[in-house]
């Protein structure tokens, strides 16, 4: 499976934890920055992740800054993404299963590294359900 990440200056070192556990586990990432702690701005970086995703050039992405909030607002302004912003395990798995969500956003300020592993994994490892209804929904949202 392919993943693209990307992060502001807030999300930075959670980024780093992330790309390792997933290429640890066989992933392969694409990695669009940034790549330090250094104030950047993260419009650009998360519009990249979302493109990416939308062209069908990764499975689904993942985005970091502080609160997971800034980058999943960006996210969402591509169409054919469906980002959401989790902090726990629960909604990781049932945006994936309900909303069929293609891109993550996580807060490096809000979650801690394990937490937000587990995050992700739940995310990448959960299916959508194809239930009518939520198919329905999600035709709807697009």
């Amino acid at each position: 499976m392919k993943i693209a990440i990307a992060c502001d200056h807030g999300g930075y070192v959670l980024k780093v934890a992330v790309v390792k556990h997933l290429e640890e586990k066989g992933y392969e990432v694409t990695d669009f920055g940034c790549d330090s702690t250094d104030s950047v701005d993260y419009p650009a970086y998360a519009r990249r992740v979302a493109e990416t995703v939308a062209a069908g050039e990764a499975d689904k992405g993942i985005v970091i800054c502080t609160t997971g909030i800034g980058v999943s607002i960006v996210a969402n302004k591509v169409r054919g993404v469906r980002c959401a912003l989790c902090s726990e395990q629960t909604s990781a798995r049932l945006t994936r299963m309900h909303n069929d969500a293609n891109v993550l956003a996580l807060g490096g300020g809000i979650v801690g590294p394990n937490l937000a592993l587990d995050i992700v994994d739940t995310f990448l490892n959960t299916e959508f359900c194809g239930e009518e209804k939520h198919a329905r929904r999600i035709a709807a949202i697009e």
